[in-house]
C-alpha cells in the first residue's frame, strides 16, 4: 500500500472500492490495487504468552452496530470475518457483552469451516443471563456464573475450545484468586486454553498470573491513549504477557476522518467521549495533523501509521482494530508493511509529546471500571 499517499480515511475509501466489489468474496492482496503478485496483507506472528496469533487481529464489537450506530448487515459481517482470515489475519475477539450474545453468534458461523485455523478471544465478567442475553446490571465473576457463561460461549460460538479467555473488567466483589481458579479448571477440562484480563489493576494482574499464568492484558492503548505505558506495560514485558489493544485508532480520530464540524449520529457513543467534544477537538486534531505529516512521510494513511506506532512498542504488542467496512479492513491491515527506524520512532515520539492529548479518553462512568484492583481473598 506504498502507493496511497496523503489519504485520509474517507479518500481511503473512494480508492479502495473497486478492491471491495471484487475481495469481499476471494483473497485480497497488499498489492491487489496495483496488479502486483499476490501477497497476505498480514503475514506477521507475535506471541500472546505461549499463544501464536497474527500481528494485527480483528476487534468484532461493532459487528451489531451498538457502538458507532453504524446497523450492519449480520451476512456482510460473516465475509468481513471471512475476509480478514483470507488476509491472514488469525485472532478475531469478542466478547458475550458484544450484542449481547450476537457477536459471539456471528463469529462461530464465520469462522466454523476454518476453526483450527484462527484464535478466537471472548470476555465473561458481566451480569447476562447467557441463554437470553438479558443484561441484569452490574459486573459477575462469580465461579458459577464464569462456569455457566463459558458454556454458552461454547455454543454460540461452535467451538469445544475458547483460546483465550478473558475477565471483562475486575469485579470488586470477587477475589481474582477466585477467578483465575476456575479458568484453571476450566483450562484442566479442556475447555480453556489460555487466560486473559481486561483493563485491570496492577498488582491484580500480578495476584491472577501466581494463580493461572496470564497469556494476554487487553487494554485501550494507541497514540491518543498511553495509560498503559505507566504501569502494565512494563508489568507484561517482566511477566511474558502480551498487551492486546483495543480502541488502536482512538476510536476513529487518528483516522483523519473527522473535523471541527463532525457531527455524530444519535446512537454513536463518541458523542460523549470527551476527546470529541468541541472544547478538546481542535487540540486533538493536532495530534492528527502530526499523525498525517508522518503518513505522507511513510507513503501510508494515518490509520495505518497509528497503528504500525503500536507494533513498533514491543514483539508482544497487537493491535486489534475493529472495522465492519472492507475498505477499512483492508487498509487497517496494511499497516503491517510499514517500519519505523529507532531514530524515526524517536522523532515521531518527540513531535506527540509536545502535542498534549485534550480531555479523557471515555467518560467518568467507564474509566471507574479501568485499574481496578480485586478484593483480597480471606
Amino acid at each position: 500500500m506504498h502507493n496511497i499517499q496523503h489519504l485520509n480515511r474517507r479518500s481511503f475509501l473512494r480508492a479502495a472500492g473497486a478492491v471491495a466489489a471484487t475481495t469481499i468474496a476471494g483473497p485480497a492482496t497488499a498489492q491487489e490495487s496495483r496488479g502486483g503478485t499476490a501477497k497476505p496483507l498480514v503475514s506477521g506472528r507475535r506471541k500472546l504468552g505461549k499463544l501464536e496469533v497474527s500481528s494485527i487481529g480483528l476487534g468484532c464489537q461493532d459487528m451489531t452496530g451498538g457502538v458507532y450506530a453504524s446497523a450492519p448487515n449480520r451476512a456482510d459481517m460473516i465475509a468481513i470475518a471471512r475476509a480478514a482470515h483470507d488476509r491472514g489475519v488469525t485472532f478475531f475477539d469478542a466478547a458475550e457483552a458484544y450484542g449481547p450474545l450476537e457477536v459471539e453468534r456471528i463469529l462461530g458461523e464465520a469462522l466454523e469451516p476454518f476453526r483450527n485455523q484462527v484464535v478466537i478471544a471472548t470476555k465473561f465478567g458481566w451480569n447476562i443471563d447467557p441463554e437470553t442475553g438479558r443484561m441484569a446490571g452490574g459486573l459477575n465473576s462469580r465461579p458459577d456464573h464464569i462456569r455457566m457463561a463459558v458454556d454458552g460461549m461454547l455454543k454460540r460460538l461452535r467451538t469445544d475450545r475458547i483460546d483465550l479467555l478473558y475477565q471483562h473488567r475486575v469485579d470488586p466483589a470477587v477475589p481474582i484468586e477466585d477467578v483465575a481458579g476456575t479458568v484453571k479448571d476450566l483450562i484442566g477440562q479442556g475447555k480453556v486454553l489460555h487466560f486473559g484480563l481486561s483493563e485491570p489493576g496492577p498488582q491484580t494482574v500480578r495476584r491472577a498470573h501466581a494463580v493461572q499464568p496470564v497469556a494476554a492484558i487487553q487494554n485501550e492503548y494507541s497514540i491518543m491513549a498511553r495509560d498503559p505505558e505507566a504501569q502494565i506495560l512494563p508489568i507484561c514485558k517482566e511477566l511474558g504477557i502480551g498487551l492486546v489493544c483495543w480502541g488502536p485508532l482512538a476510536q476513529g480520530f487518528l483516522t483523519g476522518a473527522f473535523d471541527r464540524d463532525t457531527q455524530f449520529q444519535r446512537g454513536d457513543f463518541r458523542g460523549s467521549v470527551p476527546w470529541f467534544s468541541p472544547e478538546n477537538r481542535p487540540g486533538n486534531l493536532a495530534i492528527v495533523e502530526v499523525v498525517k505529516a508522518w503518513a505522507g512521510r511513510k507513503g501510508a494513511t494515518p490509520a495505518q501509521i497509528a497503528l504500525a506506532w503500536l507494533l513498533a512498542q514491543g514483539p508482544s504488542v497487537v493491535p486489534i482494530p475493529g472495522t465492519n467496512r472492507l475498505p477499512h479492513l483492508i487498509e487497517d491491515l496494511g499497516a503491517g508493511a510499514v517500519r519505523f527506524t529507532p531514530e524515526e520512532l524517536r522523532d515521531f515520539n518527540a513531535s506527540l509529546a509536545r502535542t498534549p492529548v485534550q480531555g479523557a479518553r471515555m467518560g467518568r462512568g467507564i474509566l471507574s471500571l479501568s485499574g481496578v484492583e480485586a478484593p483480597t481473598k480471606q
